[in-house]
């Protein structure tokens, strides 16, 4: 398939021709692109070196998907350029998440709803998709009423000047640009994205409606607060679900056990329990901390971490486009 990589030189889209090469998808030609800047820049992939090409460029080539990780005001404008001449685009920003028109995809939970006239598929949030992954069985099994999330979420999630910020504090330097209003290195920040009017950020509500899409219950009450914390390598939730039925603890493990793409660790007796650091460079959500919540009835609290650049992002997208390819497109002849 010929396939472009939008953004091809941030961290997300780095990460997205990494996914590509491990899950060995069938690229045919490969066409990165991003700003203006960065136009005949080489990028590495599968041993070859490639330029950078412009948008137009990118649009005049008709690749059977592009990937986009450019931020929300650049999908606005480009993504319908290239769903005219028949690219299929799965963009990662919050851009298209919310409009009815687009299917929000996690492909463990809802890729079955995908069909060849979707021209514009949108990557949910990273700390969404974690979160559904793991609810998703569980909802099947014994309906989800209402779902409290706390998250601790790693500083690459800003982007590598976050990444740069929190390094330079830890070294001593003070004079780095800042990308957070207070200092990351040895601190907490209660806030992620712009506050809104409710007094809740941009990210908490992100949780909330992009749940419900994803899972189609607009009955699932959520409330989130969304923390950053000074770590690298992926995102954590403290996740308490109350259900309309009841369950058996043994039950819920197996479901977990056997969900796609969930890991349970959960070894409190030997501090195994799933950690950021383990969780890096890897597509799984890991789930841990399974416990009955015993203050009120029909409730559970677990731990659930993922790489937020890979299960969060780029592996998300992709394996959307592992869907598509599999289930709605024709790969291009070549």
């Amino acid at each position: 398939m010929k396939v472009a990589v939008v953004g091809a030189t941030g961290l997300v889209g780095g990460e997205m021709l990494k996914v590509l090469e491990e899950r060995n998808f069938p690229v045919t030609e490969l066409i990165p692109t991003a700003s203006e800047k960065s136009i005949g820049k080489e990028i590495k992939f599968k041993g070859n070196s490639y330029k950078i090409v412009s948008v137009d460029d990118a649009i005049a080539k008709r690749p059977d998907i592009a990937i986009f990780s450019a931020g929300g005001s650049t999908s606005l404008a480009l993504a319908p350029k290239f769903a005219e001449v028949g690219t299929v685009v799965i963009d990662n920003s919050s851009a298209w998440r919310m409009d009815p028109t687009k299917k929000l995809v996690v492909p463990e939970v809802n890729a079955h709803e995908l069909t060849a006239e979707d021209k514009i598929i949108a990557n949910p949030n990273c700390s969404t998709i974690q979160m559904v992954v793991a609810l998703n069985p569980l909802h099947k099994a014994y309906k989800i009423k209402r779902i409290v999330v706390s998250t601790y979420q790693s500083v690459t999630g800003t982007g590598k000047k976050a990444v740069d910020q929190l390094f330079a504090e830890r070294e001593g330097n003070a004079e780095v640009p800042k990308v957070y209003p207070h200092t990351i290195d040895l601190n907490v920040l209660p806030h992620i994205d712009v506050f809104l009017d409710n007094g809740y950020t941009k990210e908490e509500m992100k949780m909330v409606n992009e749940t419900k899409k994803i899972m189609s219950d607009d009955s699932i009450q959520v409330t989130a607060t969304t923390v950053r914390i000074p770590v690298i390598g992926g995102h954590s939730e403290a996740i308490n679900i109350e259900f309309e039925k009841d369950y058996d603890l043994k039950d819920v493990f197996e479901l977990l056990k056997n969900a796609p793409g969930v890991v349970v660790v959960d070894d409190v007796a030997n501090f195994k329990y799933p950690m950021p650091k383990d969780a890096h460079g890897k597509d799984e959500v890991f789930v841990g901390r399974i416990r009955r919540d015993e203050s009120q009835p029909n409730t559970l609290n677990m731990w659930v971490v993922a790489d937020n650049l890979r299960k969060g992002a780029a592996t998300n997208a992709v394996q959307i486009a592992e869907y598509l390819m599999e289930n709605v497109l024709k790969p291009t002849t070549v």
